[in-house]
């Protein structure tokens, strides 16, 4: 297979709901969606979900556009490939940049699929029809806020709440949900906000009263130690994110003992080859996963169920309805959540219909290798 025709475009999107995190607030979102064609016509659809700003991680936008155009673009279009494993070794040599190459990944193994005529959950090797979504909320101006928020979410059908905390948004907001929900399951990301210093032992001492099912993050990326420290002295399992950016990340995590529960994210391990890895070494240490999100549109979150359809995904993942995010998505249909539970599409690729002409009304620029050839 040889990729013929490269699009990429710039595309911003409102959310429904401002999201604050322990680093900022936003109110819409810029991603790149990344559009394959081979020379018979068959086209396969990414998504770099990189945020616009470097608080999760280094990449931004920007950054992914420029990794993209000026070496992943060229890459893919000198590469003949049978697998999408095949393909991700044309830009292998590239260091990080996960975001901008998760983006190529998703495409390639969407153009996989649909040539071999399987859903994109199958050709990862899913075995789920069906896979249980939770949401995840951001910081609210004040607890009756959050706790509105939670219940509304709740009523929707949703089963398994993430709250995001940062230093002065922690114990009390958390206690006043579980108070609320003492059934719920529930837990926290911090998103790496806390310094390893006895204040913050305390405030996780006191989310450990909380009957939490992981703690999310809550040290920098690289404190492998302060992670395992800290998990020492808790019966709540720490779960790690933004830490784990590849296979090496994951055997640190499991030697220290610095988690006990691994949150995979397509975008951040570099692709769904990768993220498929991840899941395969996790499951065969006995540890639970879940996927998580990045509030990615259609071609993401759909990305995200079907790798969420693995058998060792055991936890719900970050893959809540589209309208919970955007009053309209760039997939038709959108991802929709009932009771708690998403389906899984049966279709070949990503399942879901892409509107392009909602993504060209919404694109800011766009690069197209057809113009360039020209």
């Amino acid at each position: 297979m040889r990729i013929d025709r490269l699009r990429i475009f710039d595309v911003g999107l409102p959310l429904v709901h401002g999201f604050e995190t322990s680093s900022h607030r936003k109110t819409s979102l810029d991603h790149l969606l990344v559009e394959a064609t081979t020379a018979d016509g068959t086209v396969g659809w990414g998504e770099i979900a990189s945020p616009a700003d470097p608080y999760y991680g280094s990449e931004t936008t920007e950054t992914a556009w420029t990794i993209a155009v000026r070496y992943l673009v060229p890459a893919v279009l000198a590469t003949d490939w049978e697998t999408p494993a095949d393909l991700e070794q044309a830009w292998a040599k590239i260091r990080g940049h996960e975001f901008a190459k998760a983006g190529f990944s998703i495409a390639a193994w969407d153009l996989h699929a649909r040539a071999t005529g399987q859903p994109l959950a199958a050709a990862l090797g899913g075995t789920r029809t069906t896979v249980t979504a939770g949401v995840s909320l951001g910081i609210e101006p004040s607890i009756d806020a959050l706790l509105a928020q939670v219940e509304r979410q709740v009523a929707a059908g949703y089963g398994r709440v993430k709250l995001k905390i940062a230093p002065g948004w922690d114990a009390a907001p958390v206690a006043a949900v579980r108070a609320a929900h003492p059934r719920l399951d529930l837990h926290v990301d911090a998103n790496g906000a806390y310094p390893d210093t006895a204040e913050s032992l305390e405030v996780f001492r006191a989310l450990d009263d909380q009957q939490l099912t992981m703690i999310e993050q809550p040290f920098a990326p690289r404190d492998f130690v302060a992670h395992a420290r800290l998990q020492a002295q808790l019966s709540t399992p720490l779960c790690l994110d933004e830490s784990i950016v590849d296979l090496a990340d994951l055997a640190t995590m499991l030697a220290l003992d610095a988690g006990r529960v691994l949150n995979i994210k397509v975008s951040r391990m570099g692709g769904l080859t990768a993220a498929r890895r991840a899941h395969d070494v996790a499951r065969d240490a006995g540890m639970p996963v879940w996927c998580g999100g990045m509030h990615e549109f259609g071609v993401g979150r759909a990305a995200n169920v079907a790798l969420s359809s693995l058998p060792g995904f055991t936890l719900p993942s970050d893959v809540s309805g589209s309208d919970k995010y955007y009053a309209r998505d760039v997939i038709v249909p959108p991802v929709v959540a009932e009771g708690g539970r998403v389906t899984v599409p049966a279709s070949p690729g990503l399942g879901h219909d892409v509107d392009v002409d909602w993504i060209i009304e919404n694109t800011s620029r766009r690069f197209d290798t057809a113009a360039v050839a020209a």
